[in-house]
């Protein structure tokens, strides 16, 4: 059983930065892709970005250059680093992780820009 856990999310200024994190029950390295999700109210929820456990990445246009996806296999967790947001970065955002197959997701932690 996978369990993914996010965390940092929070109330920010337009132009500010965050940092969520998605920390995983075992090991993450068998979860492929690991990704983050975002799902704005009344809104489907789509992808942000992902990334391999050989590290490559993939970025959605509207976020490419101002967020940055990583993977620390050692300590189990994946983050999202969030700069220059937006308000139209506000939603909850959802880390996924693939195993054989199955999608595996967190609890959401919600992401506020605003002044």
């Amino acid at each position: 059983q996978v369990q993914l856990v996010e965390s940092g999310g929070g109330l920010v200024q337009p132009g500010g930065s965050l940092r969520l994190s998605c920390a995983a029950s075992g090991t993450i390295f068998s979860l492929n892709p690991m990704g983050w999700y975002r799902q704005a109210p009344g809104k489907e929820r789509d992808l942000v970005a992902r990334i391999t456990s050989g590290g490559s990445t993939y970025y959605v246009d509207s976020v490419k250059d101002r967020f940055t996806i990583s993977r620390d296999n050692a300590k189990n967790t994946v983050y999202l680093q969030m700069n220059s947001l937006k308000p139209e970065d506000t939603a909850v955002y959802y880390c996924n992780g693939v195993l054989r197959g199955n999608n595996y997701w967190g609890q959401g932690t919600q992401v506020t820009v605003s002044s």
